[in-house]
């Protein structure tokens, strides 16, 4: 798996022949030792990296992690350790780090942590005192604390409370073993792995924040910068009204990503930045929040970002690469250590291989180092604020509900269809649970009827799990969707040697990032046809077509080998989102049994003829 690497260099045996201070983006392969080839590449796929002072993780889409561990003023080269738990999310910090598993739970090790033996995961969410409180559906690490989201929407942190970043007196509290309560009625926790304060965004959307303020990190305001420490969770009121995406902090300084939702179909995403002024990319100190504008992003949307230790790195839809703050270690990938770029700065980027594109990548910003890795839309995987978005598309929506308090929410019929149990009375019913409930509620049913995931809201859940197929995985789902549409829902043609033929956007979207791009896009492809794939023969294109709607070869086409390059070469133009099993493993398996059956053909008729 090919990741992209600038900063500090701890990893001599991952990154070869490379100098301490790596200070211009170079592309690497991740190397697998004991490679099992029956792996399918989606499994191996990075998912996530989180990088701390002294520890980097890569967490791969098997659920499988490996860990990289160097000691304090260690010239010596890291431990590697395999993680070989069901793992959902890594998140590490100063000095310690967590794991989140599937099943919810949380283990944790560090010296804030686990005194006594820094190097041994814990199980941090068993240690909660109320036993029904214990499924955690989010993770986040600040410097030397760890937090943790609850399935019941309550937030707890462990580890050092020095800055009062639980929410309590440091005096009283100076750090705790095990995870206490912070705050009821939480959607989002965010920090940062070099962070000494934290961020919490209520259910009502309200943002609250306690900790380091010493820099005006916290984005309280003039009236509070004399205020070192914010020891309980204070409301951040000067903060624009929109929808905020994400939080990510620093040290001394706290990034904001906002989104107007009044800007549908394609609402624009903003950042806000506040504190110490060489980081903050504003050039000068600011004790609120305040939007970074630059006319290097003023006409494009912001894809991802990521904060560390005093710099950050922002992705655009137009697949720039911008960064501002710390660049001692070169983790702006400038090409020098010797300054601090107060304000925003472009990234030149390596060439990337022909079928990536820089807009599929993450950012992840260690303390010192910056990785940009590879991570591809998977239709089948981490789907609930994907589908919450494109169903809001207008083109894909074609019923309509009403809340309690009279809005429209628009959903996708037929997805409804085969997510509702199948009883024509089913939409009624969920039509009268809505009309009782708020915009909020409304969203959160939906979020569960897309990604049939009950964690969302468990109360909620209760009331609408008797009318939807609770049993059905979102893949099989979409799958019945691929193969039973109807010919009304075909709006996209492709034309090619003078025939026609007719997908729905939807699966395209699924399916395809050259048609996501296309059809998802800030500047939307108003066209509804791409013409003439000759390229691609017949038979290719038969592949290709019954692919895409079921996952599957179909049967009774002969595999050759000019046949496999073909599709090879049309995987990259069109930009596959390669499921498991991908297409190109299913034609290589087909073409080795048939190749094995025409071998054992062959025998038998040899030993025919000398019989």
């Amino acid at each position: 798996m090919k990741f992209i690497f600038f900063g500090q260099n701890q990893f001599p045996i991952l990154i070869k022949n490379e100098p301490d201070k790596i200070t211009k983006p170079i592309q690497f392969k991740f190397e697998f030792e004991n490679e099992n080839e029956n792996e399918n590449e989606n499994e191996k796929q990075i998912k996530q990296i989180s990088s701390g002072r002294f520890s980097t993780i890569f967490l791969f889409e098997n659920g499988k992690a490996i860990e990289y561990l160097t000691e304090k003023d260690s010239k010596q080269n890291p431990e590697k350790i395999q993680i070989e738990k069901n793992i959902q999310k890594v998140t590490v910090g100063g000095e310690n780090e967590a794991i989140l598993t599937k099943e919810g739970n949380v283990f944790a090790k560090g010296i804030d942590i686990n005194p006594q033996n820094t190097k041994e995961f814990i199980n941090i969410s068993s240690l909660i005192e109320d036993k029904n409180d214990r499924i955690i559906k989010d993770i986040v690490s600040g410097a030397s604390s760890i937090y943790l989201l609850t399935s019941n929407q309550n937030a707890y942190g462990i580890g050092s409370n020095g800055y009062g970043q639980l929410g309590f007196d440091s005096e009283t509290l100076k750090k705790t073993e095990k995870p206490i309560l912070i705050i009821k009625n939480v959607s989002k926790i965010f920090s940062g792995n070099s962070s000494k304060n934290i961020f919490l965004l209520n259910s009502n959307q309200e943002l609250f924040g306690c900790g380091w303020n010493q820099f005006g990190q916290l984005g309280l305001g003039e009236s509070k910068r004399e205020k070192r420490e914010i020891q309980k969770l204070t409301q951040i009121q000067n903060i624009p009204k929109s929808k905020i995406i994400d939080i990510q902090c620093g040290l001394f300084h706290s990034i904001m990503l906002i989104e107007n939702e009044n800007e549908n179909p394609n609402p624009k995403r903003k950042l806000y930045s506040c504190g110490y002024s060489p980081y903050n990319g504003l050039g000068t100190n600011t004790y609120e929040f305040t939007e970074i504008k630059s006319s290097l992003f003023e006409n494009d949307d912001i894809l991802d970002f990521s904060v560390g230790f005093g710099h950050t790195l922002i992705l655009t839809s137009n697949s720039k690469l911008i960064g501002f703050g710390d660049n001692s270690h070169g983790q702006l990938g400038t090409g020098n250590t010797s300054r601090t770029d107060l304000i925003p700065i472009q990234i030149e980027l390596p060439k990337l291989r022909f079928n990536e594109n820089i807009s599929n990548y993450h950012i992840s910003c260690g303390n010192y180092r910056s990785f940009l890795y590879y991570s591809p839309f998977s239709p089948f995987s981490n789907l609930e604020e994907d589908l919450i978005k494109l169903f809001k598309r207008k083109e894909f929506c074609n019923i309509s509900f009403k809340t309690k308090n009279g809005e429209i929410i628009e959903a996708h019929k037929l997805i409804l269809k085969y997510r509702l149990n199948q009883n024509q009375n089913q939409i009624e019913k969920l039509q009268e649970i809505i009309s009782k409930k708020s915009i909020k509620e409304s969203n959160q049913i939906f979020e569960m009827i897309y990604s049939n995931n009950s964690k969302i809201n468990p109360k909620l859940y209760s009331e609408i799990k008797e009318i939807i197929n609770s049993n059905e995985k979102i893949e099989e789902t979409m799958k019945r969707i691929y193969l039973n549409e109807n010919e009304n829902e075909k709006d996209f043609i492709i034309e090619r040697k003078e025939k026609q033929y007719k997908f729905p956007k939807l699966i395209l979207i699924m399916r395809s990032e050259l048609y996501r791009g296309m059809f998802l896009s800030v500047t939307k492809d108003k066209s509804n046809k791409v013409t003439d794939y000759s390229e691609l023969s017949n038979k290719s294109f038969q592949i290709f077509e019954y692919w895409i709607y079921s996952n599957h070869i179909k049967e009774g086409i002969q595999i050759t080998q000019e046949i496999i390059e073909e599709i090879e070469r049309g995987i990259d133009y069109f930009q596959l989102n390669q499921t498991n099993p991908n297409l190109f493993d299913l034609l290589i398996k087909n073409l080795k049994i048939k190749i094995k059956i025409k071998i054992k053909i062959k025998i038998k008729i040899k030993i025919k003829i000398k019989n």
